[in-house]
């Protein structure tokens, strides 16, 4: 096997496992940058030949870099959530007033979207044929987006409920929910050109939505948020040996 050449007297690779482990890490985000590249450009019926050919390699190069064309969807799907979580990041750090937030979140989703209709459209549906139901990379996204939004919610609660926890759940079921309501209906609005409203319209539904969800559920905690109350900053977590 190509491993056993490679391999030391002292069982440790030698420098060409290195050296080739790295030259295979390049050619791949090679091809996962072609990928976005051409997906972005001609939507998502694209080939395994025309990436490869926009990445400068023939079909069956690719091949020897990702197993299958499932593992190269899905490989294709993290790079596009890695790009979107980029976009996003900024917004999911909450400033000015409940308000602005929650514009500024749907805002930023909702643009990353339109700018990109057929990257997101492969979030959903992968290549033809192969449908990206059960994505790992899809799921874990929408996953972390939850429990990041579930750890500012826990933060605030606190807050206002002079240092008392929510009830076990309350937050994790928030965070959820308001995900799940975007992802929704985004993904419908993305879906259906052909009736959909503009996107200011998309904005505007979004932060309403989410400000009545949570309006909606928050005075079971004894709150009565105003969207005009500003948030302020999230506190550092305490260091190493703070009380």
């Amino acid at each position: 096997m190509a491993e056993d050449r490679h391999t030391r007297n002292d069982g440790r690779p030698d420098g060409r496992d290195t050296r080739w482990s790295g030259h295979r890490a390049e050619r791949r985000d090679q091809v996962l940058t072609a990928a976005l590249t051409v997906i972005g450009r001609e939507g998502t019926t694209v080939s395994v030949a025309a990436i490869g050919a926009e990445a400068g390699m023939p079909r069956s190069v690719v091949y020897r870099i990702f197993r299958s064309r499932e593992d190269l969807d899905e490989q294709i799907r993290a790079r596009i959530t890695d790009a979107l979580m980029t976009a996003l990041s900024p917004a999911l750090d909450p400033k000015g007033t409940i308000r602005e937030a929650i514009e500024l979140a749907a805002a930023t989703y909702v643009g990353w979207v339109a700018l990109h209709p057929h990257l997101h459209r492969f979030l959903g549906t992968g290549s033809p044929g192969r449908p990206a139901a059960g994505s790992r990379a899809v799921a874990g996204t929408r996953t972390a987006v939850a429990l990041h939004l579930a750890r500012l919610l826990d933060t605030y609660a606190e807050r206002f409920l002079d240092g008392e926890e929510a009830p076990p759940g309350f937050n994790l079921n928030l965070a959820f929910g308001m995900v799940g309501l975007v992802d929704g209906v985004v993904n419908q609005w993305a879906a259906h050109p052909e009736s959909r409203s503009s996107l200011d319209d998309l904005t505007h539904f979004l932060s309403d939505a989410l400000w009545g969800l949570l309006a909606g559920v928050t005075p079971r905690l004894g709150i009565k948020l105003d969207p005009d109350q500003p948030i302020g900053p999230v506190p550092e977590p305490p260091g190493p040996g703070t009380p």
